[in-house]
C-alpha cells in the first residue's frame, strides 16, 4: 500500500478510536492532522494544569519555568522573560511573589552591579524538586503502557519540535496557504 494511503489509513483510524477529536473531513496532509492533534494536546494539557493540584498554594504553576530556568544560574528579569517567552512586567510579578515565598532571593548581577540578579534559594530548590518529581510521577502513570523506546522516541521528537517551534518564533516563516 502506497505510504499515502497507510498515513489517510491511520488517520480515520486515529480518528475512530479518539472519539474527543471533532468529526471533520479527511484531512489532506500529514499536517493537517497534526494541526488537528495539537489543538486537541494543547487543549487537554491546559485542563489537567487547571486540575492538578499545587505544590504550593501561592505559587501559580505558571511561574514554575521561571524556577527551572534559574537552575542554570542567577538571571535578570530581563533575561527571564525572554527565556519564557513573557513579557517582563508579567515576569517581574511572578518574581516579586517568588520572593516574597523565599523562593526567590534578588542580588548584584555580576556582571553589571547595577543590575539585580535573581537566585533559586534552598526552598525553591525544594521546591522544584517537588515539582519535577509530581510530574514524573504523574508521566510515569499515564505512560505506563508505553516501552521505555518509544517514551525516548516520543521526548526525541518532541525536542526536535519544540526547537523548531522556539527558532520559528524569531524566524518568520512564509506560509503557504496564501
Amino acid at each position: 500500500m502506497p505510504r499515502r494511503r497507510i498515513w489517510l489509513y491511520a488517520a480515520s483510524n486515529f480518528r475512530e478510536e479518539f472519539p474527543g477529536m471533532p468529526p471533520s473531513p479527511t484531512p489532506s496532509t500529514p499536517t493537517a492532522v497534526l494541526g488537528d492533534d495539537l489543538v486537541r494536546v494543547v487543549k487537554l494539557l491546559h485542563h489537567v494544569r487547571q486540575q492538578a493540584p499545587r505544590r504550593h498554594p501561592q505559587v501559580d504553576p505558571m511561574a514554575y519555568p521561571l524556577l527551572f530556568n534559574l537552575v542554570a544560574g542567577p538571571r535578570r528579569v530581563s533575561a527571564l522573560a525572554e527565556a519564557i517567552h513573557s513579557d517582563v512586567s508579567t515576569v517581574s510579578r511572578q518574581v516579586s511573589l517568588l520572593v516574597d515565598l523565599g523562593f526567590v532571593t534578588r542580588g548584584p548581577d555580576p556582571d553589571d552591579g547595577r543590575a539585580q540578579a535573581l537566585t533559586l534559594t534552598d526552598e525553591g530548590q525544594a521546591l522544584l524538586h517537588g515539582i519535577r518529581d509530581d510530574r514524573d510521577r504523574w508521566l510515569r502513570g499515564l505512560l505506563a503502557d508505553w516501552d521505555d523506546d518509544d517514551v525516548v522516541a516520543f521526548s526525541r521528537h518532541l525536542r526536535h519540535f519544540a526547537a523548531d517551534l522556539e527558532a520559528s518564533l524569531s524566524t518568520p516563516t512564509r506560509r503557504t496557504d496564501r
